[in-house]
């Protein structure tokens, strides 16, 4: 009954039922949600902090709730949201913990433990943000000096992505299956083990992409000219090749690529958007990608943000689903919201960004509202909280819930609003 009662009062603050998505709002608005929004958050962000025990040798951050892990891109996430807090040294924690555990190869886990690294799947399980956290970190720090005794590894992290993940015919980068992306069911890549396909990434190589650009900044700090130039170098040239073999000029969108036939898997997934994240379309298909898929409501536009998969898609649905894999076939997620949202700030569509950006905050305040806590993906038609599911509860009875990356979608609030 008090499910009930919750799920009821959350309808009628958001207007749940037959919502439409807003065409305007003011900066007051935005202010008002973002004061409410970070006041939250830094009352809940300590859950996330764990002291440095057994294998991590340093401070650690979680999701909290159903995960007690350190997970590569949640810490990554979680970690830019402490720099705008003033604490970088939690992402340096997070660079250090995990460069601490890498083997001589340069493998590093996705995910690491007090006990050790998770079991791999597949060859590379780390999605490729290691480059980045350091930059962003030592940035925020004043420092590079830090970096110097583990500059190597880095390199080695990055040779080793080679060895696995990069296809060799083209430049571009690929996952074995789904859930080395993150998004572990998401429908534009293998994620059923009978599934043998392997698709050139769009958010793969815009990954990785990335990190060439962080890799030759670090470089550049520490003196290595030579290298400043070869990774930014691999760089334009991996840019390139998304532009020239992912975007299908016929359907206005970057699509993955089937590995074996060369053809664009045609699946308006999240995924999609991360060169727009990266700004590599030239202004006039970025403009044409967001205005065809992002802002469709036939597509990834809904009433209460951005859906993760197409609403045209024939797999789209928003199940509560986070065991075999976290459902990425619909809910609003807010590491997609931040993909979107850096793509649509890229290429102008701030204005269009700030409903969008409203909707989701006001989804985690009446969240934390009633739980104290938020859910890790959002129903993209009603707003409901999807998992962990109720029955996920401590010993108390109390809803454990999930934090992590969710803290981000405060800095996309921030950046909707007029300086």
């Amino acid at each position: 009954m008090k499910r009930f009662v919750i799920l009821s009062m959350m309808a009628m603050t958001l207007g749940l039922a037959g919502c439409k998505p807003r065409a305007e709002v003011s900066d007051t608005e935005l202010q008002t949600v973002l004061t409410q929004l970070s006041d939250e958050f830094a009352r809940i962000s300590p859950r996330v902090i764990r002291p440095a025990e057994g294998f991590l040798k340093y401070p650690y951050l979680i999701p909290a709730g159903f995960y007690q892990q350190m997970w590569d891109w949640d810490g990554f996430f979680m970690g830019t949201w402490f720099i705008e807090k003033g604490q970088p040294e939690y992402m340096q924690y997070w660079a250090l913990n995990f460069l601490e555990g890498m083997d001589e190869n340069g493998y590093v886990a996705g995910c690491m433990t007090t006990e050790g690294p998770r079991v791999k799947r597949g060859t590379f399980f780390m999605k490729p943000f290691l480059s980045q956290g350091v930059l962003r970190a030592s940035e925020a720090l004043g420092d590079f000096e830090w970096v110097r005794p583990y500059y190597e590894r880095l390199c080695r992290v990055l040779a080793y992505r080679d060895a696995v993940q990069r296809d060799e015919a083209t430049g571009l980068y690929f996952w074995e299956m789904a859930f080395q992306s993150g998004a572990d069911n998401n429908p534009a890549l293998n994620y059923f083990s009978d599934d043998k396909r392997s698709f050139l990434a769009c958010d793969c190589s815009t990954m990785q992409l990335l990190e060439f650009r962080a890799q030759a900044k670090i470089a550049e700090a520490l003196g290595l000219a030579d290298d400043a130039a070869l990774y930014g170098a691999r760089a334009e040239a991996l840019a390139d090749a998304i532009r020239n073999l992912l975007w299908c000029p016929s359907h206005q969108c970057f699509y993955n690529v089937d590995r074996e036939t060369g053809a664009h898997y045609h699946r308006v997934s999240y995924s999609c958007f991360w060169p727009l994240y990266a700004g590599l379309a030239p202004q006039e298909d970025g403009e044409a990608m967001i205005r065809r898929y992002l802002l469709s409501e036939q597509h990834m536009r809904s009433p209460h943000g951005l859906r993760s998969l197409s609403a045209s898609d024939p797999d789209y649905n928003n199940k509560n689903i986070i065991i075999p894999f976290s459902n990425w076939q619909g809910p609003v997620w807010i590491p997609a919201l931040v993909v979107y949202a850096g793509g649509m700030l890229n290429y102008g569509f701030k204005a269009e960004l700030k409903p969008i950006a409203l909707a989701t905050a006001r989804l985690l305040l009446a969240d934390l509202d009633a739980y104290d806590t938020m859910h890790e993906n959002y129903h993209a038609e009603t707003g409901e909280g999807l998992a962990p599911a109720p029955d996920y509860v401590d010993a108390d009875g109390r809803f454990i819930g999930f934090i992590s990356w969710n803290l981000c979608a405060e800095s996309v609030l921030r950046s909707t609003i007029s300086e």
